[in-house]
């Protein structure tokens, strides 16, 4: 099964690889989404450890298929080698924070919204809050395809497929995560699924934008990983860590990102 997939994305030119691969992520997503036609409310302590799982597979994900690569097709020794992957992680925190600071978003068992005042209704700001999650993994998954087409060896099809896989799985309680606060908020079911798939909907946007960078401006790559790598690590730290700690289920939370860490690096290690 998954040499049938392999083989069909490296008979796929990159970029429409990258956007296949994202339309599944968002698919992911969708299918978690969908979970509000079944069920009017969700267990908390389930929700808490799914959102610990997701920020486990951010964080293995950010080192074994970004940083990893990134810094070994890096050039020079010692410092130098390092300085693509500082400077990129670095950019990449910085991006993913300005946004925090100018979109309006409300972030899920939070209260209170953050970025600049605005009217919209707090569904709007929630959805908001999960795109801003999805922007990085369109981009880190956009990156890696962008790297093949470049015809870069340290990019591999496997590597690329394997972190859609992982960023596709943790995807799915994302989808949850927003569908059901919105059905608890007395939207209709239909009206809370569009909503909970639609904050996936940037992912293939990023991804293909990614793609089409690195392909144009092949020297930028391992700075694209670390970038892609720095805005996933600040949203897992400045978002999804402290959405899980809001409750009584904390240490439900802590061994979810465990699990969640130990799914993506087998995954990258033993198929990547």
């Amino acid at each position: 099964m998954l040499q049938e997939i392999l083989s069909f994305f490296e008979q796929t030119p990159p970029v429409l690889g990258a956007l296949y691969a994202t339309l599944f992520t968002w698919g992911m997503t969708a299918l978690g989404a969908s979970f509000v036609f079944f069920f009017k409310t969700m267990n908390r302590a389930f929700l808490d450890g799914m959102l610990g799982f997701t920020g486990g597979v951010m964080v293995a994900a950010s080192f074994w298929s970004l940083l990893a690569p990134g810094i070994e097709m890096s050039p020079g020794e010692g410092f130098v080698k390092v300085i693509p992957a500082a400077v990129g992680f670095g950019l990449g925190a910085l991006f993913i924070f300005g946004l925090d600071k100018v979109l309006p978003h409300l972030h899920i068992n939070f209260k209170k919204p953050e970025g600049v005042k605005t009217p919209w209704h707090r569904s709007t700001l929630l959805v908001l809050a999960i795109t801003l999650h999805n922007i990085p993994e369109g981009l880190a998954v956009g990156v890696l395809f962008g790297g093949v087409a470049a015809g870069l060896p340290e990019a591999s099809i496997a590597g690329a497929v394997v972190l859609a896989m992982g960023i596709g799985i943790q995807n799915f309680p994302e989808g949850v995560a927003v569908s059901m606060p919105m059905r608890r908020q007395g939207l209709s079911r239909w009206k809370s699924f569009m909503y909970g798939q639609s904050s996936a909907i940037v992912e293939p946007i990023a991804a293909v934008i990614g793609a089409l960078a690195v392909t144009f401006f092949t020297p930028i790559l391992p700075y694209a990983l670390a970038f892609a790598a720095g805005a996933m690590i600040f949203v897992v730290v400045e978002e999804v860590i402290p959405e899980t700690q809001q409750d009584k289920y904390t240490d439900i939370a802590t061994l979810g990102f465990i699990g969640g860490f130990i799914v993506m690096m087998t995954l990258d290690v033993a198929l990547g």
